[in-house]
């Protein structure tokens, strides 16, 4: 049947006249739209690609379930980071080449089609809705997954997608919620798909990370329907390597991994290896959360001072604030006049709403956050 059309206002092309004007402002444009990551990428990491640049599985074709060493740091990052033992609750893991794409191609993997359909977030990463469009389903958006009426009662519901911390909101689920939602869709034979690649990017007092759901406390100590995403990208600024992986029921990975195999979805041998010492270098990924951590501080005290009502979110990287015209696109043609790109919130389904990352140098934020200021 191959893919599916799919309609979406998540274009980036749509903003490139209000670059033309920030360009034009004075001390030129101030990019806060796209989440791309801007700090080196970690030596350790470097260096690990660069010793496996010759490598037998660089010069031969990588294993689809990646090398028996990026497997153990996968394991050991659970552990370590999440809490979570993986063999305890019977889940199996396969890397991705990217988070993307295997957001993209879930709703596929799963066999969802007409008549299916997948739950999400209203307000949420504009590829859920797209990936459940190529596969042919049907989309439910609800205000919030976590409220359990809104879907369980819904007939064919296959799939739910959950992001904690979200992308673009930073609300961030407790391990009760994740519990409910789990309980929730396992009672009618449906699937969690937990999106949890900002996990360790939380910000309150005392430090914590994002409650993962195949926590034993969640999932009661079972894998089953339940599959969780996670990437380097943010943590480590690894996006351009497109490392990343899916874990847990093994029932559903492990024809992922055939699939994934006859397709070449398969991670560059040298990448698998700079992905598993990036697993394992958690005093980089301290490092850069507490980079993230003094420039949403910086940049909310910048849009505060210009006039949104925002404060410091639960987590991610992003500041999710209300359009002070009502209207995320009069916003947008406000803040090009000062140098300053922000993401519409249309795109994520908020036309009322903006999304501003912290993804930039500490030298920009700073600049955005004056250039707020004086406004």
């Amino acid at each position: 049947m191959g893919f599916h059309e799919f309609s979406s206002p998540y274009d980036w092309s749509r903003i490139a006249g209000y670059k033309r004007t920030a360009k034009a402002a004075f001390g030129g444009m101030i990019d806060l739209s796209v989440g791309s990551p801007v700090d080196p990428v970690p030596d350790p990491v470097r260096k690990a690609l660069a010793i496996a640049a010759n490598a037998p599985n660089a010069y031969g074709y990588p294993a689809t379930i990646g090398t028996d060493e990026l497997r153990a740091a996968i394991d050991g990052w659970f552990a370590e980071r999440r809490g979570v033992d993986l063999k305890a609750v019977g889940a199996a893991v396969v890397p991705t080449v990217g988070s993307k794409e295997a957001v993209a191609l879930m709703a596929s993997l799963l066999h969802c089609g007409a008549g299916d359909v997948i739950v999400q977030p209203r307000v949420s990463y504009p590829t859920y809705e797209i990936g459940t469009q190529l596969a042919g389903a049907n989309v439910l958006k609800v205000d919030d997954v976590a409220d359990v009426e809104s879907w369980r009662h819904v007939p064919n519901v296959k799939a739910v997608w959950v992001n904690s911390p979200c992308n673009p909101t930073g609300v961030t689920l407790s391990a009760s919620q994740l519990k409910g939602i789990v309980d929730a869709a396992r009672g009618i034979g449906a699937v969690v798909l937990s999106d949890e690649c900002y996990a360790l990017m939380t910000w309150a007092a005392p430090y914590a990370p994002a409650p993962c759901a195949l926590d034993a406390a969640v999932c009661g100590g079972d894998a089953r329907g339940v599959l969780v995403l996670y990437s380097l990208s943010k943590q480590s600024n690894m996006a351009g390597y497109r490392t990343a992986f899916i874990a847990g029921d093994s029932g559903l990975v492990t024809p992922m991994i055939a699939y994934r195999k006859q397709i070449g979805q398969i991670i560059p041998g040298p990448v698998q290896a700079a992905m598993a010492t990036g697993l394992r270098d958690g005093e980089s990924v301290d490092l850069q959360r507490d980079r993230y951590r003094e420039r949403l501080g910086t940049l909310v005290a910048g849009l505060r001072a210009y006039g949104y009502a925002t404060n410091l979110p639960q987590g991610a990287l992003y500041v999710w604030v209300k359009a002070k015209s009502g209207d995320c696109w009069r916003d947008m043609a406000a803040l090009a006049e000062l140098g300053i790109i922000a993401s519409p919130g249309e795109f994520y389904g908020a036309p009322g709403y903006l999304r501003f990352s912290a993804t930039a140098t500490d030298e920009a934020i700073a600049d955005a956050a004056q250039r707020l200021n004086n406004a």
